[in-house]
């Protein structure tokens, strides 16, 4: 009989068939190795610095509306003094258009204003309030943005009074607004809006009360060190994700 030097295609199929597994397996292997790598190994720099900035960037709707506005501010007012002052209430409202002069919220929206959060505070003779703004954005870059539009030191359109009737603070209203402050960082805007108790009505740049014009900047600022001060990243845990 003829001599068949060919293998039965049978047998190549199954050598083929082998090989293939083989290769499968040694990528699954591969494969697997690696996600346990990355699976057990500690997070990069970059990985706990965009979990960082995630977690602040949502402290605005994360954050008890007590924690974003504390009960009690501390401020120095020219004659050196240090006082505090003291949360009448705060807005339940986030819109961001209600929150600010209507000059103004166009510039907002326009930049993704995500929320505005405002709280009224009293000094501690009782004789100033100020109504401070927190205006959440997208981004860094955004809140940069508009926190130009803002006016600073001086009276114009801006973050809105918030008074509260039946309090001290039930007379201080838009008209009464008498200087502003605005400070930015991170994906924040915080301004501050300053005037007295009884209602009166704003007087010229000249004349201009130092006190008030110093209280502003100091109440944003306290509100904005709070609300971007940076939290120690603890991966794996439910509140972070790295």
């Amino acid at each position: 009989m003829p001599r068949d030097d060919h293998p039965a295609p049978s047998r190549t199929r199954t050598a083929v068939a082998a090989v293939t597994a083989v290769g499968c397996l040694a990528v699954l292997g591969v494969a697997g190795w690696r996600l346990t790598g990355e699976l057990v190994r500690d997070p990069t720099p970059g990985e706990r610095a965009a979990a960082s900035a995630a977690e602040i960037a949502a402290r605005y709707r994360t954050w008890p509306a007590g924690r974003v506005f504390p009960d009690r501010l501390p401020y120095t007012l020219v004659g050196g003094v240090a006082e505090t002052a003291t949360r009448v209430g705060i807005d339940p409202g986030t819109g961001c258009a209600e929150a600010v002069d209507p000059q103004l919220s166009g510039t907002l929206t326009v930049r993704g204003c995500r929320a505005a959060l405002r709280a009224t505070y009293l000094d501690q003779l009782q004789g100033l309030a100020a109504t401070v703004g927190v205006v959440a954005f997208p981004d860094g870059n955004a809140a940069r943005d508009a926190a130009r539009w803002f006016p600073a030191d001086q009276r114009g359109p801006g973050l809105r009074a918030l008074p509260f009737p039946g309090s001290v603070v039930a007379r201080f209203g838009d008209a009464a607004r008498q200087t502003s402050a605005v400070r930015h960082g991170g994906p924040y805007v915080v301004a501050a809006t300053v005037g007295y108790t009884d209602g009166r009505p704003a007087i010229g740049a000249r004349q201009q009360q130092r006190d008030p014009a110093a209280l502003g900047p100091q109440l944003a600022e306290g509100v904005l060190r709070r609300l971007t001060a940076p939290k120690a990243v603890r991966c794996g845990t439910a509140e972070w994700t790295c």
